[in-house]
């Protein structure tokens, strides 16, 4: 296991506190430039009656350049602002980029009678295989955020020995890989803030849903609804193919199979992280020389903006400017 970086990470001062960390960024105004390379909405079909969207940017020789796909995280899409400046950067550095939608996110509630959730790994490995296969492309990539992060791990280690023939590297920044210990987490103290903002998202999709396909979602039960672990015990496992959350908990976090993958991964998390739990990465799994880790002491919940930008190209979001060095390096080797 690779445990440094060639930049450490400096906060901006004022930041150094994991909630303000978390917070900030996500409202920073990043004033980011028209991206020069147009994107083509897509529909990837994963599963029978399932489809996702993707936001496909393809350079014209796309085949003669490395791919990266954006997961975004928990109630997040394609066009979530850190998926946006991520998309910036591998497009500067002259990469395709695919910006997937999770399934029903993205406004695109209508392409499945399903949910999602944080085990959805098969989602990104039949968008991968059509990529190589019906595109051409090689040299593909994965970054996925908090959830999207567990999802991108959760790939990489079913994907074991193949690993590599499909992907040249996997991204996972602030990853949700054990799902009960963030669910503990967000039960505490000032975190209901972020659960109950979640939880408005999560319970307007299910009532869109039973718009859509009433058979199938029950909206009585959602004045039974209080915290992330209800609204898991009775919409998320079931759908999912588990009796609870518990369960689904179990079965779907990376960090249960994680010493499985081959891949080369890159992990950014940060010590204070008031989301994920630090000691979520104490795992003896994680020890391996295909596993590079950058755990920098503050940085927040996918926060990471620094005190000032590195030079021209990289500015302020530092896990941003990680993910691309990582994958200009693998594609060196």
């Amino acid at each position: 296991m690779n445990n440094g970086s060639s930049t450490p990470f400096t906060p901006l001062p004022l930041l150094k506190n994991g909630h303000l960390m978390t917070i900030v960024p996500a409202l920073w105004n990043r004033r980011l430039p028209p991206i020069k390379t147009p994107s083509v909405d897509r529909l990837f079909k994963v599963k029978p009656h399932v489809q996702v969207l993707a936001n496909c940017h393809f350079a014209e020789d796309a085949k003669a350049r490395p791919t990266l796909i954006i997961l975004h995280g928990l109630e997040g899409s394609s066009n979530t602002p850190y998926v946006l400046g991520l998309t910036h950067k591998a497009l500067e550095y002259g990469m395709n980029v695919v910006r997937l939608n999770l399934r029903n996110c993205g406004n695109t509630l209508h392409l499945t009678p399903t949910l999602y959730n944080a085990g959805l790994s098969a989602d990104l490995i039949a968008v991968a295989t059509e990529l190589i296969e019906v595109d051409g492309l090689k040299n593909l990539f994965a970054a996925g955020y908090s959830l999207g992060g567990n999802i991108v791990l959760k790939a990489a280690a079913e994907l074991g020995a193949e690993g590599p023939s499909m992907f040249k590297g996997i991204c996972a920044i602030s990853p949700a890989l054990d799902l009960a210990a963030c669910v503990d987490s967000m039960e505490k103290g000032v975190n209901r803030f972020y659960e109950q903002r979640f939880l408005i998202g999560l319970k307007d999709k299910i009532r869109i849903k039973h718009r859509l396909f009433p058979s199938l979602y029950d909206v009585s039960k959602l004045k039974y609804v209080k915290t992330l672990r209800g609204f898991d015990d009775v919409f998320t496992a079931p759908d999912a193919g588990c009796s609870n959350a518990a369960e689904y908990y179990q079965k779907n976090s990376a960090i249960r199979i994680i010493e499985n993958a081959q891949i080369p991964i890159l992990i950014i998390t940060a010590k204070d992280d008031p989301i994920v739990p630090f000691q979520s990465f104490a795992s003896p799994k994680l020890q391996a020389p295909n596993i590079t880790m950058l755990t920098p002491q503050y940085g927040g919940h996918s926060g990471f903006l620094a005190h000032a930008a590195e030079d021209a190209r990289r500015d302020r979001f530092w896990a941003e400017n990680r993910i691309i060095e990582f994958c200009v390096s693998q594609l060196a080797q």
